[in-house]
């Protein structure tokens, strides 16, 4: 019986992306926002670009269906607590998308504990897509409204829009992983 092939070009991207998280820290953490803002744009593309090239060339893996969406939580927490501990955003805002997504994982871990196959149940939906699409626009327009106000005016709105879409894509998200759970007979 032969292994997968893990080394695909797709998981090399989302590795990549990985690796940008603590470049990411060490570029906010230094003042460098300029750095910072390229850092996660690229990580923001790469995320689209690693999940478009695996169909495409047909190099869909378990191992990337693992490392994709961890590499997506590891980012946006990382981001939003950067942004949070440094001032840029509220401090509820980002706690509420921390909180969803280590909700998140705690949940589908615990689900898994109770042997539901969390792969073939929990689908991400529209709602999650939209989700993380805002917040990834959100800490791309603060990062780059630091330097020359470019999107002035515009952060508020989408902060409504973030804390929304995540609020309701958490609750979402609870009340399926709620239903996956065994039933006592």
């Amino acid at each position: 019986m032969s292994r997968p092939n893990n080394w695909t070009l797709p998981n090399a991207i989302t590795v990549a992306r990985i690796i940008m998280v603590p470049a990411f820290v060490v570029a906010f953490v230094n003042g460098r926002h300029d750095t910072a803002l390229l850092l996660f744009v690229a990580a923001g593309l790469s995320d689209a670009l690693d999940g478009f090239l695996a169909r495409v060339l047909r190099q869909r893996s378990q191992l990337g269906a693992m490392l994709d969406p961890m590499a997506d939580k590891l980012l946006l927490i990382t981001a939003y607590m950067c942004l949070g501990l440094g001032g840029l955003v509220s401090a509820w805002l980002a706690v509420l998308v921390i909180s969803r997504d280590v909700m998140l994982i705690g949940g589908m871990a615990l689900l898994h504990f109770w042997g539901v196959n969390i792969r073939t149940r929990i689908r991400p939906t529209w709602l999650s897509k939209f989700n993380t699409c805002a917040q990834i626009v959100l800490v791309i327009a603060v990062l780059a409204d630091l330097p020359g106000r470019l999107w002035q005016g515009m952060t508020q709105p989408l902060v409504v829009v973030v804390a929304a879409a995540t609020a309701l894509s958490g609750a979402h998200y609870i009340y399926v992983g709620l239903g996956l759970f065994p039933r006592g007979e």
